[in-house]
């Protein structure tokens, strides 16, 4: 049984008897666990840092919780500096990346003294033309056709990030000739690995570019940001990454370089946020339909629109059904297997798409009725922050459990005031 974050099933019935469904809500506790685990496994790396990406779960408390953790941010938008700048981020505790950046968004991350990750040399000079350049740069290098990737970021060949190896170099020249002084090295190749070798690759592959920049540019690279890329477990059968084991493979790669006398120390970096937060989340929603045509369908109070990772990438987020009577025991679908014959249901929203579905065939179990509760697993990351507004769905509340127990609101439920509030009302006709 895939275990939730809370001390008793009671516990959160109890939740659902105050809060209206659907809701998001998420484990203190279990977000300063994950960082904890990341910083132990990593302690051997001098000033080590892992940048929280900031797009994988943008609320303030969340963010303030990193913060406490002594992480910095990792950035790609405007509203996300705004945030990171919110919530007392400062300099270099904030990693801006480039993407079709604007100028605006290239001021603001200046403005802030954020490292800036650059994607595009072209960049270079419209920046130093317009604010300046900083005198540290970074620049995110693609391996093409040398890395697979997964269906998230698709195969490096094809996605639109990053510098050739090529254009990296022209990069660190030109960035040298313009004046920047202090350079680091940025790849993200991978989303939601559980392959502690492929993981590994990266940073061999990585440390090599370090020599090649040394050798053929004598450019001293003072950080060097992995990228995120750990998975987690999202189906009972999934093993998670051993980042103890990762840590300790990456310690033997990292000192085996220093040994020779030409490389200086550099900063390791991440920018995790799916294993940060990606566990410490629960989706939480009430089955309002049951309907059998030529499938048998599970409607519930909410969609695609509150959670778009099943319909976007295929996404498996583990179920547990929760009987809302007397009875406390949590029915896991995964492990049910009673009358497996009409066990099997989709999940499905209101919205009108076919795609509307957060499971499909799914075991859900026997004995499910209308106004059970439905528990989506392992959506503390990339879930409320990728929701829309499509059909006039409005977005659910967010609570954070503290570690007293009590349940904080972080984020109330939208209102059909807050879905109108931009339009510009014509006038009645008479």
């Amino acid at each position: 049984m895939k275990d939730l974050p809370f001390s008793s099933i009671s516990e959160l019935l109890g939740y659902t008897k105050s809060y209206n469904t659907p809701f998001y809500l998420y484990d203190q506790e279990t977000i300063e666990a994950q960082c904890k685990e990341l910083k132990q496994s990593f302690s051997w790396a001098e000033e080590f840092q892992n940048y929280f990406a900031v797009k994988a779960n943008p609320n303030p408390h969340i963010l303030n919780i990193i913060k406490q953790q002594g992480f910095g941010v990792d950035c790609s938008s405007f509203a996300e500096l705004l945030l990171a700048e919110a919530t007392g981020f400062t300099k270099e505790e904030i990693f801006f990346t480039s993407n079709n950046t604007t100028l605006e968004e290239y001021r603001k991350a200046i403005e802030l003294g954020a490292i800036i990750n650059f994607d595009d040399t072209s960049h270079l000079q419209k920046v130093k033309d317009d604010i300046g350049l900083p005198d540290h740069v970074c620049f995110r290098y693609n391996p093409g056709s040398l890395r697979n990737g997964n269906d998230i970021l698709g195969n490096p060949s094809e996605a639109k990030f990053g510098l050739t190896y090529e254009q990296l170099l022209k990069g660190y020249s030109e960035a040298k000739l313009l004046g920047c002084e202090k350079f680091s090295l940025h790849t993200m190749i991978i989303s939601n690995s559980l392959d502690e070798d492929e993981l590994f690759q990266t940073a061999e592959m990585m440390f090599e570019l370090v020599k090649d920049l040394k050798t053929k540019l004598d450019i001293r690279i003072r950080q060097v940001n992995l990228g995120g890329g750990f998975g987690i477990p999202y189906k009972p059968t999934d093993k998670s990454v051993s980042t103890k084991s990762l840590g300790t493979k990456i310690q033997k790669l990292y000192e085996n370089m220093l040994s020779n006398d030409d490389f200086l120390p550099f900063k390791l970096c991440f920018e995790c946020g799916r294993f940060i937060t990606g566990p410490a989340g629960i989706l939480v929603t009430r089955i309002i339909n049951k309907k059998r045509t030529y499938k048998n369908y599970l409607g519930v109070d909410a969609s695609i629109a509150n959670l778009l990772r099943p319909a976007m990438y295929g996404s498996y987020h583990h179920c547990s059904h929760i009987r809302d009577t007397e009875c406390q025991e949590i029915v896991d679908r995964k492990l049910q297997n009673e009358d497996v014959e009409n066990s099997v249901y989709d999940v499905i929203g209101s919205l009108c798409e076919n795609n509307d579905k957060l499971a499909t065939d799914r075991d859900i179990g026997t004995n499910v009725s209308v106004g059970d509760l439905l528990v989506f697993h392992d959506t503390g990351a990339h879930c409320s922050a990728m929701g829309f507004n499509y059909n006039g769905k409005l977005q659910c509340a967010e609570y954070i459990r503290q570690p007293t127990g009590e349940l904080k609101l972080i984020k109330r439920a939208e209102t059909y005031a807050d879905l109108f509030s931009t339009i510009i009302w014509p006038e009645k006709l008479s």
